[in-house]
């Protein structure tokens, strides 16, 4: 035990008081994380619409994703990523108490699809703003801290939201809304003073030890563009948890909306237990490859199994390979990003990766759902194991491109254990 606790005591040192404060955000944030998780089965259940309906809002809610990430880069070069994550809260927290009265399959599509549009224009100004505040070698623990808090909200919202909406759905929207506007506040009194960090891009120094290719537009990195394309058939298969599973649960398995935010929550709950523990023994592990490419295998085993799903052990085992996944995935992606970009180009560097999630949120939800009422639920699973083995051995052969192309030091430096 006391060697479990001095681990989990190493995995969290050293990190910067900022860091701490961008994660606290964070977590007051996605513990509101209410409306994305049910929102599949809300279209459906409480509003009526079919299958087909659903797959369209999902991925009208994914093209809004779309253009805030691509937004919310542009605007992070020119603004800073302070107020774009200010902004981002406070108006998304406004719009989800409008979004709750839509009723009408037009009005839901306009007002999910602004929502998405002011919720993903903070991915890319949050990403800069933690590469922005800690050391390159503490990079990919800054960015699993600021994630660890995001599945530990993740965890709570949906258990919760499991709850609020067995009474009404529109309880989890207010409950969305309050959480953002309270993020909102929070964020401006810890971050109003701090201006170093929305200094103009010319007036900062360039990292240490970043290559040649950093100063290219995001958009003209021929290499870095495939990254972004597999990083987004990855998310294709991933954000399945978000839209058709919930749907699977239900519709298969017969659980109900407490059982689902309970899978849900455990999903979350698993990465803000493992990841930092994780991320710290893999710390000096240089080459990516070895982290993302048996993350995208879990992944596909995760799919692998629904197929053959008979009781409530295995869609656990399954949640667990989710967990997994994105443990050894997404935290190696991102540091890849930055070490990738300079602090010129940070915010269209981080636009063009998170634009992956969002182009994800197009296509996952409406190529899912078309394949499920075509070819039913097994269909999809087959589909995205096969897509995930496809990917793993793309990104396989991209990031060992990028890093012997930058010549960069991926050696996630950590302090020794004490």
């Amino acid at each position: 035990m006391i060697l479990l606790l001095s681990l989990y005591r190493n995995a969290f040192s050293g990190l910067p008081r900022e860091a701490w404060h961008l994660a606290a955000v964070s977590l007051i944030n996605r513990s509101g994380a209410m409306v994305l998780p049910f929102l599949s089965v809300y279209l459906t259940e409480s509003l009526g619409f079919s299958m087909k309906q659903v797959g369209v809002l999902l991925s009208l809610y994914g093209v809004g994703a779309t253009i805030g990430n691509f937004l919310g880069g542009w605007l992070t070069d020119k603004f800073g990523h302070f107020k774009v994550q200010l902004g981002s809260y406070l108006l998304t927290g406004v719009w989800f108490m409008v979004v709750l009265w839509m009723q009408r399959f037009e009005t839901v599509a306009g007002g999910l699809f602004l929502l998405s549009i002011l919720t993903e224009t903070l991915r890319p100004a949050n990403e800069s703003a933690v590469s922005a505040f800690s050391p390159p070698q503490q990079i990919t623990r800054a960015f699993s801290l600021n994630r660890l808090a995001i599945n530990l909200g993740f965890s709570l919202g949906p258990a919760l939201g499991g709850f609020l909406a067995t009474v009404s759905y529109k309880l989890i929207f207010l409950a969305d809304s309050l959480t953002c506007l309270t993020a909102g506040l929070v964020f401006f009194f810890l971050f109003r003073n701090r201006k170093a960090v929305e200094a103009s891009p010319q007036a900062q120094p360039k990292d240490p030890g970043l290559n040649s290719f950093s100063s290219l537009s995001s958009y003209r990195d021929v290499l870095f563009l495939a990254f972004a394309f597999l990083c987004c058939c990855y998310l294709v298969v991933f954000s399945q948890l978000f839209t058709t599973l919930p749907l699977f649960w239900q519709q298969v398995h017969n659980l109900s909306n407490s059982e689902i935010g309970a899978l849900m929550a455990l999903q979350g709950l698993l990465v803000f237990l493992l990841e930092m523990v994780i991320i710290y023994r893999l710390g000096k592990v240089r080459r990516l490859w070895k982290m993302i490419v048996p993350g995208l295998l879990l992944l596909a085993m995760a799919c692998l199994l629904l197929p053959m799903a008979h009781g409530v052990l295995v869609l656990v085992l399954s949640v667990v390979f989710w967990a997994l996944s994105e443990i050894l995935t997404l935290p190696f992606t991102s540091t890849l990003t930055v070490q990738r970009s300079s602090l010129q180009n940070r915010g269209s560097y981080m636009g063009l990766y998170t634009l992956s999630y969002s182009v994800a949120f197009v296509v996952g939800p409406l190529a899912g759902t078309h394949l499920i009422d075509a070819y039913g639920f097994n269909a999809l699973w087959w589909a995205c194991s096969a897509l995930g083995v496809f990917t793993a051995g793309g990104l396989y052969l991209v990031v060992r491109r990028l890093q012997a192309s930058t010549e960069l030091d991926f050696n996630l430096a950590v302090p020794e254990p004490v």
